[in-house]
C-alpha cells in the first residue's frame, strides 16, 4: 500500500509521512484538497471546486486547472512514497479515499465519542484523559490559511465541536475536584468567548470553589453587561440559578471530596501524628512586582494561530525549574512587536511576580543596539535591587540576575534582538519564567521551549488585511468599498506595518476614498514614498535590515529586484551574479534569514522556489538603479533571460525532439553545467510546469526590454508544453508580446514563428478563418527569410486547417510538400508529425487502408526513436483509428491503450480525451457496452475539464450511439442536441450536419 499520509486541518491544513511535511503547492491545490477533506471519502462535484476556487467568477479554463491541480497532488502523494490513488475520480466530481490514511479532524471526533462513553459510565478521569488527546490534535482554526464558503462553515462546525469538548473536559475535571488549576484557562476563554454562557458558567463555579466567591460575583456581572449591550437579553437562566445559588451558598455547589491516597500517610491508628498540623511556612519578603509592557497595539487583527502556538509557553511555565522561551520572527513592519505585545498582555495574569520589557533596538538607524549589561541593569533595578548593589562585572550581573528570578514567575520580553549575543545573558537559569523575543533573525543558537514557540510571520491573510485596515479607518468608510480595500490590502502587500500606514492616512484625510489612495498606491514609482511618510516609513524599515547584508547579499537583492517573475530558483541567483549555483544557494538563504526573501514551495522538480514581496521588490529596485550601473544591469538580466532559453530549449529537446515552433534564434545562449541540467529536466513537462508563471513573466520583460530574439525563442521552446497543458492564455499572450518585439526590431523569423503560434491556438479553438489568416502570414516570412524547416512546419498546420474545413485534397498537397522538406532536413520528429497528420486526413477521405500506411509508418518511426513521446501517442491514435474503420478491434483497443498510457504520463489532457474516445468507441464496436460506457464517460469529462468543446462533442456522438442502442432513447437525444449545439457554437459545420443527422435518425 505505500506510506500512511495524514491530513491535518485542525489548524493549517498540512499533510505529513511519518515525521516529514508533505508540499502542497498553491492555493489552488489546498483549496482543493481542502474541499475532499470537507467531506472525506465522499464525492466532491467539480462543479463546487470551481466555484470555491475562483469564488463563482471562474475563467473558461477552470475544469482544466481543476484536473491539472488534481494531477498535480495525485503526483505530490505519489512521490511522498503513497501507493494506489488517494483522490479517486467519481462522477460528477473526485472523492478523498482516506482508507488506510489518517485524518485528524476524524480522529478528533472519535476520541470525543471515546470521551463521551467514559464520562456516562463514571470514568471520569479516562474521559478527562480522552478529551485532553482531542483538544490537542489543535494546533489553530481549523482550515486556516484556506478560504471558501464549503470550507468556512466546514470550519465553523468543526470550531463549535471543539468548544463543546472543552466544555464538557472541564466538566470532567469539575468534578474530579481540580478548581483552582482550571481557573487561569477558562478565564482566557471567556475573555475569548464572553457570549458562551457554559464557559461562564463553568469559570464561576471553579472560581467559588476554589474560594473566590467575590471574583464568582464579578464574573456574572460582567455577563450581565455584556449580554445585555451586545445582544439586549440577559444571561440564560443556568447562569442566573448559579448567580443565586452562589449568594446563598447553596451546599449543593460544594464539591465531591476526593481522597487521595499517599503511600507515606499514617493509618487511622497511628495516633496523634495524624492530626498534626503541617509545619509553618515563613513568609518571603514582599518583592518588586514590575509592569513595564508598553502599550497593547491597537486595532490588531488575525494571527489565531500563532497565538495558539505561543499559547504553548504558559503549559511549562508553571513547572519547577523549567522556564520557558518563544521566538518571534518575521520581515521588517509584518507584525512581531504587535503579536507579542498582544500575548503578553493576554498572559500577564499568569505570571504574578511581573513582567520586564526591553527594546533591544537590534535594527535602529539612530541608536546602537541596546547591551545586555544595560538592560540587566534596569532589569535589576525593576526587580528590586538597590543600585548600589548591582555589580559592574557583566557575569556578575548576569549571575545576580538569575538568583533574583530563581523562585520567580515572571515574564520578560526581549522585542528587536539582533543577535543571540544581545538575547543570551538576558535568559534566566530555570526556574518559572517566560522569555519571549522578536527578531528578523532566525536565531538558531535559541533553543525555544516548547518547540512550537518558535513562530515565523507571514503576511496578512485578506481578510485580516481589510480587518485591520476597517478597524483604523471605521466600518463606514469600508463598508462600501470593500473591493478597493481588498485592493489596497493587496497594494500594501497585506503586512502589518504598510497596512496601518495606509489606514492611518486615510483616516487623517476624511475627504480621501479608498479608490483615491488606491489609485497613488498603484504607481509602483511612488507606492514606496506613499507609504514613507512620518514615523512610520516602509523604506526606512527595510534600509535598517539592507545594511546589515553582506556585500555580496546585497548585490544579489539589488539585482532580484530587476526581475519581473513572481518566483524563481538558485539558477536565477547564480545567472544575475554570474557565479556558480552553490555560490547563489548560499547568497539566498543569507537573503531568505534577513527577511527579504520568502520560500514560497518545493517545486515539482524538487527545486526551493523563493519570492520577493511586492514592496521588498520595489526597495531592492530603487537599490538597483542607484547602485548598479546601466550596463551592469542589462547584463544581469540579459543573463538570466540567457540561461532561462538554455534551460527550456533543453527541456524541449529531451520532451519534443525541439519541435517548438519549428525554428529557434541567433541568441547566445549561456553555458550551465550538465549535471545542473539534469537535476532539472528529470522531468522536462514538470520543470515547465513549475516554471511557468516565470517564464510568462520573463518573455514579457524580455519583450519590453528589446531582446525580442529571446523573447520569442522562449516562446517558441515553451509552445508544445503550453499546448499539452491547454496554458492557452498563456500561450497567446507570450506570442503577442513577442511578435510585436520582433516587428518592430524587423525580425522576419520572429515575427513568423509567433504567427505560428498564434494561428495553432486558433486552431485550436476551431477559428479556422483566423488560424488560415496567421499561417499564411508565416509562411510567406518563412519563405522571405529563408527559412525551410519553419516554413514546413507551419504549412504542416495549415494543412490542418484545409482538412479541418473538409479540403482533404488540399491538405494531403500541403501536408506532401511539408513532409519532403523534413525528410530532406532530417527532422525525424516533425516527418513522424507528418505522417499521422496525413494518416488522420486519410481517415477523413474514408480510406483507411490508405490511412492504415501512413500511421504504420508513423508508429515504426516513433518507436525507432526509442522513447514513448506525445507525437507517438499521436501517431498510435490514428494507428487506432485506422484498424477500428477497417474493424480490426483488437489491433485497435491495443493501439489506443498504448497511446492512452502515454498521454496519462504526460499529464496531456487533450490528448487524453481523443485516445479515451477511441478507446471507448471501440469497446462500443465490440460488444462491451458496460465497459464502453465507463471509458467514454472518462472521455467527456476530460474533454470538458480540458476545455475542448471538439472533444467533448465527439463523445456525446458515440455516447448517443451507445444509449440508443441501450435503448435508452431520451438520453441519446440530449447527448445529440448538446453536441449539435457546441458543434454550432465553435463552427464545427461536418460535426453539426453528421450531429444533426443522427438526431434526425432517431427521430425518425
Amino acid at each position: 500500500m505505500g506510506e500512511q499520509l495524514r491530513f491535518n486541518v485542525l489548524g493549517p491544513l498540512t499533510v505529513t509521512v511519518g515525521e516529514a511535511g508533505v508540499p502542497l503547492g498553491g492555493a489552488r491545490q489546498r483549496t482543493i484538497l481542502a474541499l475532499l477533506l470537507v467531506m472525506p471519502g465522499r464525492v466532491v462535484p467539480v462543479d463546487t471546486m470551481v466555484d470555491t476556487v475562483w469564488n463563482r467568477n471562474p475563467p473558461p479554463t477552470a475544469r482544466t486547472q481543476v484536473a491539472i491541480c488534481v494531477a498535480a497532488l495525485r503526483k505530490i502523494f505519489k512521490s511522498a512514497g503513497v501507493g494506489g490513488d488517494v483522490i479517486v475520480t467519481a462522477h460528477p466530481g473526485y472523492r478523498l479515499d482516506t482508507a488506510g490514511h489518517d485524518v485528524d479532524s476524524l480522529r478528533f471526533a472519535e476520541l470525543v465519542r471515546g470521551a463521551e462513553q467514559y464520562a456516562r459510565g463514571g470514568l471520569l478521569a479516562e474521559a478527562a484523559q480522552a478529551y485532553a488527546q482531542a483538544l490537542g490534535l489543535w494546533r489553530g482554526p481549523a482550515f486556516a490559511g484556506v478560504s471558501g464558503p464549503a470550507i468556512e462553515d466546514e470550519a465553523e462546525r468543526l470550531e463549535e465541536h471543539r468548544l463543546n469538548a472543552y466544555d464538557d473536559s472541564i466538566l470532567a475535571h469539575l468534578e474530579l475536584g481540580q478548581h483552582q488549576e482550571l481557573i487561569p484557562g477558562l478565564a482566557a476563554m471567556v475573555r475569548e468567548y464572553p457570549l458562551r454562557e457554559r464557559t461562564r458558567h463553568h469559570l464561576m463555579l471553579a472560581q467559588y470553589r476554589s474560594g473566590r466567591r467575590a471574583d464568582a460575583m464579578e464574573t456574572y456581572r460582567d455577563a450581565h453587561s455584556q449580554f445585555i449591550e451586545e445582544l439586549g437579553i440577559e444571561p440564560g437562566p443556568d447562569l442566573k440559578e448559579l448567580h443565586d445559588a452562589i449568594l446563598r451558598d447553596d451546599p449543593s455547589l460544594a464539591p465531591v471530596p476526593v481522597v487521595v491516597e499517599r503511600p507515606d500517610a499514617p493509618g487511622p491508628g497511628a495516633g496523634s501524628a495524624a492530626a498534626a498540623p503541617a509545619p509553618a511556612v515563613s513568609a518571603a519578603p514582599p518583592a518588586a512586582v514590575p509592569a513595564e509592557l508598553p502599550p497593547d497595539i491597537p486595532a490588531f487583527t488575525g494571527r489565531a494561530e500563532e497565538l495558539t502556538a505561543l499559547h504553548g509557553l504558559l503549559a511549562g511555565a508553571g513547572e519547577e525549574r523549567a522556564s520557558t522561551t518563544g521566538l518571534i520572527t518575521g520581515a521588517a513592519g509584518i507584525g512581531k512587536s504587535g503579536l507579542a505585545m498582544r500575548w503578553a498582555f493576554r498572559s500577564a495574569e499568569h505570571f504574578p511576580d511581573g513582567q520586564l520589557f526591553a527594546d533591544l533596538r537590534g535594527y535602529d538607524e539612530n541608536h546602537e543596539p541596546v547591551s545586555a549589561h544595560d538592560v540587566l541593569s534596569r532589569f535589576l533595578r525593576s526587580l528590586g535591587v538597590p543600585g548600589e548593589q548591582i555589580p559592574g562585572d557583566l557575569e556578575e550581573r548576569v549571575s545576580l540576575y538569575r538568583s533574583v528570578l530563581a523562585d520567580r514567575r515572571v515574564l520578560i520580553v526581549l522585542d528587536n534582538a539582533r543577535a543571540y549575543a544581545q538575547v543570551r545573558p538576558l535568559l534566566p537559569g530555570g526556574g518559572r519564567c517566560c522569555v519571549l523575543v522578536t527578531s528578523r533573525d532566525q536565531m538558531e543558537e535559541l533553543v525555544t521551549w516548547p518547540a512550537q514557540a518558535r513562530v515565523h510571520l507571514g503576511l496578512l491573510s485578506e481578510p485580516e488585511a481589510v480587518e485591520l485596515i476597517t478597524a483604523i479607518v471605521g466600518e463606514r468608510r469600508i463598508a462600501t468599498a470593500r473591493e478597493d480595500a481588498a485592493q489596497l490590502a493587496e497594494l500594501c502587500d497585506r503586512l502589518p506595518l504598510a497596512l496601518r500606514i495606509a489606514a492611518a492616512r486615510l483616516a487623517s484625510k476624511p475627504h480621501w476614498t479608498v479608490r483615491y489612495l488606491v489609485n497613488r498606491l498603484t504607481d509602483e514609482r511612488r507606492r514606496l514614498d506613499e507609504l514613507s511618510q512620518g514615523e512610520s516609513q516602509i523604506r526606512a524599515s527595510l534600509a535598517l535590515s539592507y545594511k546589515y547584508l553582506s556585500e555580496d547579499a546585497a548585490r544579489l537583492l539589488r539585482r532580484l529586484g530587476l526581475l519581473d517573475a513572481p518566483d524563481f530558483t538558485a539558477w536565477v541567483g547564480a545567472a544575475l551574479l554570474n557565479r556558480e549555483v552553490i555560490d547563489a544557494e548560499r547568497l539566498i538563504e543569507d537573503l531568505v534569514d534577513a527577511q527579504f526573501l520568502e520560500v514560497v514551495s518545493i517545486d515539482a522538480t524538487g527545486q526551493l522556489r523563493y519570492r520577493l514581496h511586492s514592496l521588498v521588490r520595489l526597495y531592492a529596485r530603487e537599490c538597483a538603479m542607484k547602485e548598479e550601473s546601466e550596463p551592469d544591469r542589462t547584463a544581469a538580466l540579459t543573463r538570466v533571460l540567457r540561461t532561462f532559453l538554455t534551460i527550456a530549449e533543453e527541456a524541449d529537446r529531451r520532451e519534443n525532439a525541439g519541435h517548438g515552433t519549428g525554428v529557434h534564434s541567433d541568441a547566445r545562449r549561456r553555458r550551465i553545467d550538465s549535471e545542473l541540467l539534469d537535476e532539472l529536466l528529470t522531468a522536462p513537462l514538470e520543470w515547465f510546469e513549475a516554471e511557468r508563471l516565470a517564464l510568462v513573466a520573463s518573455v514579457r520583460q524580455a519583450a519590453r526590454a528589446g531582446l525580442s530574439e529571446l523573447a520569442w525563442d522562449l516562446t517558441g521552446s515553451a509552445a508544445v508544453f503550453f499546448g499539452t497543458r491547454s496554458y492557452t492564455d498563456d500561450y497567446r499572450r507570450c506570442c503577442e508580446e513577442a511578435l510585436a518585439a520582433a516587428h518592430t526590431h524587423g525580425d522576419l523569423r520572429g515575427q513568423a514563428a509567433m504567427l505560428f503560434g498564434l494561428g495553432s491556438i486558433e486552431l485550436v479553438h476551431s477559428e479556422m478563418e483566423r488560424s488560415s489568416g496567421y499561417l499564411e502570414q508565416s509562411v510567406r516570412l518563412y519563405e522571405e527569410a529563408g527559412e525551410s524547416r519553419g516554413r514546413a512546419v507551419a504549412l504542416r498546420l495549415l494543412g490542418q486547417t484545409a482538412r479541418a474545413r473538409g479540403e482533404t485534397e488540399q491538405a494531403m498537397g500541403i501536408f506532401a510538400e511539408a513532409l519532403a522538406i523534413f525528410r530532406d532536413t532530417g527532422d525525424a520528429y516533425s516527418e513522424i508529425h507528418t505522417l499521422h497528420n496525413m494518416a488522420e486526413t486519410e481517415l477523413v477521405a474514408e480510406r483507411p487502408e490508405s490511412a492504415m500506411t501512413y500511421a504504420l509508418d508513423a508508429v515504426r518511426l516513433g518507436e525507432s526513436l526509442g522513447s514513448d513521446t506525445r507525437n507517438l501517442a499521436q501517431a498510435l491514435h490514428r494507428l487506432g483509428q485506422a484498424h477500428l474503420a477497417l474493424g480490426s478491434l483488437g489491433e485497435a483497443e491495443q493501439a489506443f491503450l498504448r497511446a492512452v498510457r502515454i498521454v496519462k504520463e504526460k499529464s496531456d489532457t487533450v490528448g487524453l480525451a481523443y485516445t479515451l474516445l477511441g478507446l471507448g468507441e471501440t469497446r462500443f464496436r465490440k460488444g462491451d457496452t458496460q465497459q464502453a460506457g465507463t471509458t467514454l464517460a472518462d472521455a467527456l469529462e476530460t474533454a470538458e475539464e480540458c476545455g475542448s468543446p471538439m472533444a467533448a462533442g465527439r463523445v456525446r456522438l458515440v455516447l448517443a450511439e451507445l444509449s440508443r442502442s441501450l435503448g435508452r432513447t431520451e438520453e441519446a437525444r440530449d447527448h445529440l442536441r448538446t453536441a449539435q449545439e457546441v458543434f454550432r457554437d465553435i463552427g464545427a459545420l461536418a460535426w453539426q450536419r453528421r450531429a444533426e443527422e443522427a438526431l434526425a435518425a432517431l427521430v425518425g
